[in-house]
């Protein structure tokens, strides 16, 4: 009796192997950009959005300071205590919300962690998560990642970029479990009015949704105040509030950023965190408690970021490229979709004729088509020569 031998199974490669689920997600189209303008050389950047300024020196000095003393370790899982304190004071002082150190904070690195920890923390497969474009390039693939869906709303030049309900109305269903909001917004700089905050809120409330609101850039806001929806009656129960020192204090390479919401909400992504992190560097929280000791910093390089979006939008307009004064954030959105040509057609062409990088409009969602970013978290006069070489090669595509 013969005895049958099964077949060995094929050898995969190792692409075969990749979750499905991450297939059809882009890489950065940030990034993809600029892996062609590294290649290159005298090039000016208005592209990738981080500040042009050192961290201030005191709060450098703090970190080597806590190195020098042996600074180390890890920290807890929540982060020191002592920064969670300086945040909570800090927090309420500037959107009037107060969290409990112990149990409502939690330190994690960067922004960046504390929104996939949020959305983690409370999506399920098949759940929708409402956010607006253009948008930041990680929140559809941060929903996706937690096999989520994401569901875009377009905002509009025509009012601003603005947020609505009745623009929120139409993208919700029996499905939607949570908003995603940016304000100030990447890339448009608008900014949310209290007036749109609280109709948004009760939004929320009827349709019984979990808020997360990303305010990494609300000390770069030009106008108007800064008002937090988790501030609204009612909010404050059903929100994630997440902030950080990347933009406001220019501490991007510190990465470290903050969540704050109920302590169940919490509770649900310290789980998270500290199995996949353990805890935020012990040297960047150590200069994070300094960083919060004034507001001198973040108010000098609001004022000079003012003046060089008031310079750039002025050039912008003045050599034909339609663009809106954003209230918020240090971009510009000019629209660029009467040249005839695709957002990211018109970027390659700019750098490859004027040595000028600016990142295509498309990258931040279908509704960017048509529009460039320009990051003014430049310097000023690295600033006027952009605009020169723009002037220059938009003279050429008049013609």
């Amino acid at each position: 009796m013969s005895v049958s031998k099964s077949r060995p199974k094929p050898k995969r490669n190792p692409g075969d192997f990749i979750a499905k689920h991450l297939l059809n997600i882009p890489r950065s189209g940030i990034r993809d950009f600029f892996d062609i303008v590294s290649s290159r050389k005298d090039v000016i950047s208005l592209g990738i959005g981080e500040p042009d300024f050192v961290t201030p020196w005191h709060i450098r000095e703090q970190a080597i300071f806590a190195l020098d003393r042996g600074a180390t370790t890890y920290t807890s899982n929540r982060g020191l205590l002592e920064l969670r304190q300086a945040i909570s004071a800090y927090v309420e002082e500037a959107f009037g919300v107060t969290y409990d150190p112990e149990s409502e904070i939690l330190i994690t690195v960067g922004v960046s962690e504390a929104l996939d920890l949020a959305i983690r923390a409370i999506i399920e497969p098949g759940d929708e998560v409402i956010y607006h474009e253009p948008c930041f390039v990680s929140y559809a693939p941060e929903i996706r990642f937690a096999h989520g869906v994401p569901v875009a709303v377009s905002t509009t030049r025509d009012n601003g970029f603005r947020l609505t309900r009745a623009m929120l109305e139409k993208k919700v269903s029996p499905r939607t479990k949570a908003l995603l909001l940016n304000f100030p917004t990447n890339p448009t700089g608008a900014t949310l009015t209290q007036a749109d905050g609280e109709d948004i809120s009760a939004f929320a409330i009827e349709h019984d949704l979990i808020v997360i609101t990303d305010e990494i850039y609300s000390e770069l806001t030009y106008e108007g105040g800064r008002p937090s929806i988790a501030a609204v009656p009612g909010m404050k129960e059903r929100t994630i509030f997440l902030h950080g020192f990347s933009k406001g204090w220019a501490m991007t390479g510190f990465r470290l950023g903050y969540a704050c919401s109920p302590p169940e909400l919490s509770e649900a992504m310290m789980k998270i965190h500290q199995y996949i992190m353990m805890c935020a560097p012990i040297i960047s929280q150590k200069a994070a408690i300094e960083a919060l000791k004034t507001r001198t910093d973040t108010e000098d390089m609001r004022l000079s970021y003012q003046e060089r979006r008031n310079f750039l939008c002025a050039a912008l307009n003045e050599m034909g490229i339609p663009c809106h004064v954003p209230k918020g954030a240090f971009y510009v959105f000019p629209y660029i979709g009467d040249y005839g040509l695709t957002s990211k057609e018109f970027a390659l062409r700019l750098l490859d004729e004027e040595n000028v990088a600016c990142v295509p409009g498309s990258a931040f969602g279908e509704c960017g088509e048509g529009f460039l970013r320009c990051c003014y978290a430049t310097d000023i006069e690295e600033i006027k020569e952009a605009t020169e070489r723009m002037a220059r090669f938009v003279k050429r595509l008049k013609r």
